[in-house]
């Protein structure tokens, strides 16, 4: 007998799935998450023959206090018209592998009428008859994230405990993939981003940038960048040391981010005391509006307000904080003409010179590139 057709959500769905956070290092390994789900089936299938199975996992932003709350997802699935199923839920409080899940302990039905645990009105809601299943958990390290189960036996004997070891192996197998993958994406998070400010590095930055010129290329839109750089930000390392002004740019970062809420956008660390703003689909008005709340957001801030202290107590910087910010836009200051690269240099230089100018007349200043 061939190896049935086996269906998994694509990776974009899944992602919402591994918004799981890792407290240990693993080696990293590049994983093709639809591709693996399925394979994992089928190799599950190969060994126990079945006529349906399916891997479950809940989303951890949707967890909630009581299994009621909490929804199992069909992640990947094979048999029968399984393919439908795909993205849809059922409550971790019914049916085996609400039990597995809840319980964290795997599970064999042989006798579905008789046993506590069926959950008849998805067989009627679905058009199938169970026969028999065998459930185990998936964990996250310690935490039961989802659950693997074949449902009917192929031969139609019930399933046994030899079924249900060989399964367990599958999910073990499972988990640590998964973890794997967390890792491997966690990895990469941090190589984008700056240490001390959480916000993207310099380095993501070009990537970014470059990337955002090529699709205002082929959709003929605009492409913003603020360079932005802290006035008089050598004062407080002269005043209260480097670790106090590492402590201000933290504060800087955060309060960029609550001002820059576009999700399309992209903050950055340039370095030093210099942060650059990408913003995507803005004209030189919806920039200069952008920049302009970004002066009026510091003009309300004080920062240090405790929240850094020395030995001898906490500090407190008296002085608003500004900066000066210089805007470019492409294509409006630069033609369309030329590699990414000269276009995203030509960019960053035009909005650095037009911050300098701003710095030059007086700093707190907003100039736009000539």
């Amino acid at each position: 007998m061939g190896s049935p057709e086996v269906y998994s959500l694509p990776l974009g769905d899944l992602e919402s799935f591994l918004d799981r956070k890792r407290y240990s290092a693993f080696a990293m390994s590049q994983l093709q998450l639809p591709s693996f789900l399925g394979e994992v089936l089928s190799k599950a299938n190969d060994f126990v023959p079945s006529a349906a199975g399916s891997i479950l996992m809940d989303r951890p932003v949707e967890r909630g206090e009581t299994p009621s709350d909490t929804a199992l997802y069909f992640i990947a699935t094979f048999g029968g018209s399984s393919s439908g199923l795909l993205g849809k839920s059922v409550r971790a409080d019914r049916g085996v592998v609400g039990h597995v899940y809840r319980t964290g302990e795997p599970y064999v039905m042989a006798d579905p009428k008789n046993d506590p645990n069926f959950y008849s009105k998805f067989d009627e809601d679905h058009e199938f008859e169970t026969k028999s299943v065998v459930a185990v958990p998936v964990r996250i390290e310690r935490t039961v994230c989802g659950v693997l189960e074949l449902l009917n036996r192929s031969d139609g004997k019930p399933y046994t405990e030899r079924n249900m070891q060989m399964l367990e192996i599958f999910a073990r197998y499972t988990s640590i993939s998964i973890e794997n993958l967390l890792d491997a994406q966690r990895a990469n998070e941090m190589a984008r981003r700056d240490d001390l400010t959480g916000l993207y590095n310099d380095r993501f930055f070009h990537h970014r940038l470059s990337e955002d010129l090529i699709r205002a290329d082929v959709t003929r839109s605009t492409v913003a960048l603020l360079f932005l750089d802290i006035d008089n930000f050598k004062t407080v390392n002269d005043t209260h040391g480097h670790l106090a002004g590492s402590q201000v740019l933290k504060e800087f970062a955060y309060l960029l981010s609550t001002v820059v809420t576009d999700e399309k956008s992209t903050l950055a660390r340039y370095g030093g005391d210099e942060f650059v703003v990408i913003l995507p689909d803005h004209d030189l008005e919806m920039a200069c509006e952008v920049a302009t709340s970004i002066q009026k957001a510091l003009d309300k801030t004080r920062f240090l307000q405790g929240s850094f202290s020395w030995a001898d107590g906490p500090v407190y910087w008296r002085q608003p904080l500004t900066s000066s910010i210089g805007v470019a836009v492409y294509p409006h200051h630069l033609p369309r003409q030329g590699t990414t690269d000269m276009k995203k240099n030509l960019l960053l230089r035009a909005a650095d010179l037009a911050m300098y100018r701003g710095k030059e007349d007086g700093k707190n200043q907003i100039r736009i590139a000539d």
